[in-house]
């Protein structure tokens, strides 16, 4: 684990957090969210929507990490199998929530809208706050089973 914080690992994991997070910013439009919370001030639940980009950040981060993980164990000739598909599935859920899961309908609902099934996160209980906390849990999983 402290191999990601050398020199040329230490660039990856950086590099590869802000591309994760460049890119989610980008899938979720919250580029334009963002250009309205002037506006809707007011009626913006600013807790949930903190939460949401603290979520992100750690989604991003663990993204970052798992990825350079897997290649220095991939190097070493590792066995990555399970934690590599954990990988695989946390970045997807991390980019099918968005930055602000409730303010965006992002990737999951416009795929699942493509075949008739209209579904937003904001239809959940927490808005999409638990699929993101679902997310780092899955990620913490996989980064855990790769260094053990």
């Amino acid at each position: 684990m402290r191999r990601l914080l050398q020199k040329p690992y230490g660039y990856w994991v950086v590099g590869t957090f802000l591309f994760y997070v460049g890119l989610n910013v980008y899938l979720s439009d919250f580029y334009e969210t963002v250009k309205y919370l002037a506006v809707y001030a007011s009626q913006v639940h600013w807790g949930k929507l903190i939460l949401g980009m603290v979520f992100s950040a750690v989604i991003g981060a663990l993204v970052s990490v798992n990825m350079i993980s897997g290649y220095i164990r991939y190097k070493e000739r590792k066995e990555i199998k399970k934690s590599g598909a954990l990988a695989c599935l946390g970045t997807i859920g991390g980019l099918a929530t968005g930055v602000c899961s409730s303010c965006v309908t992002s990737v999951f609902p416009l795929v699942l809208g493509l075949v008739g099934v209209t579904f937003s996160w904001a239809s959940l209980p927490f808005q999409g706050l638990e699929i993101q906390a679902l997310t780092i849990v899955i990620l913490g999983v996989g980064l855990w089973w790769m260094w053990k």
